[in-house]
């Protein structure tokens, strides 16, 4: 069962060995517990799990199932026989043409690997953002934070925040949350000035090779400014 799911990137098939095929008991139990169930018509975790087993994984690739399912893991929890669905289901968005991808996802991919986050926010305009939120905060009237400033790039701190960069796009007071508690414990912590995107949308397209590359500029942070910890927004 651990090698259940096999993607062939080649010719762009998913095969699933015959003992998965002879695991599922077609139960429903999956579908019973998924919060997407009924919401793409002809689609629920043990059709799609069928489709695949009797080789019709073209068709569930080309559905919309792969993408409304949220990969919680719920149909995974509840099957009696521990079939990989969740593992099944990721291989079906990988295996999407990246042109495909439906959404903003693949776009905020690229966006990522070009401007350091997935909303393209340049460099200059977050730093000025960081500075101007500080000054706010440290003034704030009715829990005002006395020399509080929001420190970038600082070496050696305990904690580097990432950051969903659709915080500082359209909602920049939800960041402030997060800073009145680490002013309040005295945490030593820091934001990178690049590359600080925390939600990484290669997980969630199935782009295994953005996704490796992104965490990746996560951890070369970290380990540039030597932080113990890193908090990701998510």
């Amino acid at each position: 069962m651990e090698n259940a799911v096999a993607i062939d990137r080649s010719n762009r098939r998913i095969g699933i060995s015959p003992e998965m095929a002879d695991q599922c008991l077609t139960c429903g139990t999956c579908a019973s517990g998924c919060g997407a169930t009924g919401q793409v018509p002809g689609w629920d975790p043990r059709k799609a799990i069928r489709a695949i087993a009797l080789g019709l994984e073209q068709e569930v690739i080309d559905s919309k199932w792969p993408w409304v399912c949220t990969l919680c893991g719920r149909c995974e929890y509840a099957c009696p026989m521990g079939v990989k669905l969740l593992q099944t289901f990721r291989a079906c968005r990988s295996l999407r043409p990246r042109e495909q991808v439906p959404g903003p996802l693949h776009k905020g991919v690229m966006m990522a690997r070009q401007k350091g986050n997935n909303l393209g926010i340049p460099r200059d305009d977050f730093l000025f953002l960081l500075a101007e939120l500080g000054v706010e905060l440290e003034n704030d009237e009715e829990t005002p934070c006395p020399g509080f400033y929001v420190p970038v790039d600082k070496e050696g701190a305990n904690v580097i925040v990432t950051v969903n960069s659709k915080e500082p796009f359209g909602e920049p007071d939800d960041m402030k949350f997060w800073w009145k508690i680490f002013y309040a414990a005295k945490e030593s912590w820091t934001v990178s000035s690049t590359n600080w995107e925390g939600v990484n949308w290669g997980l969630f397209s199935g782009d295994d090779e953005n996704w490796r590359w992104q965490a990746q500029q996560v951890l070369e942070n970290a380990r540039r400014v030597k932080a113990n910890t890193i908090l990701f927004p998510e």
